[in-house]
């Protein structure tokens, strides 16, 4: 008879812990904010909350110019030609750097509690959620960031989901409903959940 983890219909079913016991509850009371720490004050936070509610995620503001003023106004940096369509999420423009000629289709979520820094030339399609942050799941939930780095050139197609600390290289694409969750190589096609490589992008 095959294990647990080799039968598909088995899979996500829990193993009781060594001795017949039954794995054990983290209270989420005790769990705290990790390697976080904020970058802005709690006030400056609460004015960002309020205008990313009116302004940046309003489905009935159209214009692009707009959440780019209101984005590097709060420290964002965006270089030229960015166009972030609406809706859009993003938890703190300060830990936020974009470069040249980007496109943000709709209801992207940036939730960048550690830096995201993302190239030029970059489309990032619509429902994608980029996440800097996660819980420590085996201690006390508590919160642990990291970086995310999207390289020149690189295409994340629709839903997808990006996990802190992975790096996208330069001209990848990732195709839709795809969870990366390590880093990817340049010039690569990668899909599924866990993303994998599918082939080169361009062809020789």
């Amino acid at each position: 008879m095959g294990k647990i983890a080799d039968d598909p219909r088995l899979a996500c079913e829990p193993r009781a812990a060594e001795g017949g016991s039954e794995p054990r509850v983290i209270d989420l009371s005790l769990a705290g904010k990790g390697n976080y720490s904020a970058r802005r004050s709690a006030l400056i936070e609460l004015v960002w909350f309020v205008l990313e509610a009116c302004v940046i995620n309003n489905k009935l503001l159209p214009f692009s110019f707009v959440r780019v003023a209101l984005l590097r106004l709060f420290g964002a940096r965006i270089g030229s030609g960015c166009r972030f369509v609406h809706p859009l999420r993003v938890k703190a423009p300060w830990n936020l750097e974009v470069g040249d000629k980007c496109w943000f289709g709709v209801d992207v979520w940036i939730y960048n509690q550690a830096p995201i820094r993302i190239g030029s030339n970059v489309c990032i399609s619509q429902g994608t959620f980029l996440t800097a942050g996660s819980h420590d799941m085996s201690t006390t939930m508590d919160l642990r960031v990291a970086p995310i780095v999207i390289e020149d050139g690189v295409w994340i197609t629709s839903k997808c989901v990006v996990q802190m600390g992975v790096t996208i290289g330069r001209s990848a694409v990732v195709t839709p409903m795809s969870v990366v969750h390590r880093s990817l190589e340049a010039g690569g096609v990668y899909g599924g959940n866990p993303c994998r490589f599918l082939r080169k992008r361009f062809l020789p």
